[in-house]
């Protein structure tokens, strides 16, 4: 079983299991286990959360970056 090592905030679905893990079957390759593993990492939005946390956000920048966010869904 490989289970994602990336904790963010503690998220966690409600029965307080990590959000990403994903179970190696019988006879099943490592490679195909990775794949959907990265595959389910990247649908869950844990990579570009990852990225976004690498450096500190100012709360200007994080204003401007929500209002250019919300200026997109309305256009």
């Amino acid at each position: 079983m490989i289970v994602s090592m990336v904790r963010i905030s503690g998220k966690y679905d409600w029965r307080g299991e990590p959000l990403s893990e994903v179970r190696v079957a019988e006879g099943e390759s490592i490679e195909a286990a990775l794949k959907r593993f990265k595959k389910k990492i990247q649908k869950a939005g844990i990579l570009s959360e990852i990225k976004r946390r690498e450096r500190y956000e100012k709360p200007s920048v994080k204003r401007k970056r929500k209002a250019e966010a919300a200026r997109k869904r309305r256009s």
